[in-house]
């Protein structure tokens, strides 16, 4: 399985050079409501070990998010619960787009609202290629942080291309990787 770990480095190498939070940083704030509504922080959705927190663009209009967010769910979710790190989105979308998604994807993992992008911009995450009254003014760059219990990135995968996203077995391995 030599893939995954040069899936992983190429993930990380072809991420844009920019001042996103790297590895070994403290995670910065996170604090927005969830689908039902309810106000979360990263702390109060940990796991055991950590969060595994996955900025995406929309549930509702971006097939790209809805594909990742599928195969996260199906391939992912399980695995990184039984690692001891929780699985969590977050997009711009509002409470009721990310709980119609999750209610018809089955999704028991949390959705995270940020309709102000505020946590975006804290992360240094919005796409710069939407301006204002664009649909997607204040979408995040598409990107997967692996955090562990102290607030401190441990991995983070991120691509040049919203079209391309880490995919679920690659984000395993990153956590995976912690282990070792």
């Amino acid at each position: 399985m030599r893939i995954i770990p040069a899936l992983i480095a190429l993930a990380v190498i072809a991420a844009p050079a920019a001042a996103f939070p790297a590895v070994g940083d403290k995670a910065p704030g996170v604090a927005a409501v969830d689908s039902t509504g309810k106000a979360r922080t990263l702390k109060q959705v940990a796991g055991r070990k950590g969060t595994v927190l996955m900025f995406f663009r929309s549930a509702s209009w971006c097939p790209f998010c809805k594909a990742q967010l599928i195969a996260m769910n199906d391939k992912a979710a399980e695995g990184l619960a039984s690692r001891g790190y929780a699985l969590v989105g977050l997009s711009y979308d509002s409470p009721e787009v990310l709980a119609k998604f999750a209610a018809e994807r089955k999704v028991s993992w949390p959705l995270l609202s940020d309709p102000q992008s505020k946590v975006i911009d804290g992360w240094q995450l919005r796409d710069p290629a939407y301006a204002v009254g664009n649909k997607a003014h204040g979408v995040p760059l598409a990107s997967v942080y692996v955090i562990d219990k102290k607030g401190i990135i441990r991995a983070r995968l991120m691509e040049a291309n919203y079209r391309v996203r880490p995919q679920p077995e690659a984000v395993l391995a990153a956590v995976d990787a912690l282990s070792q």
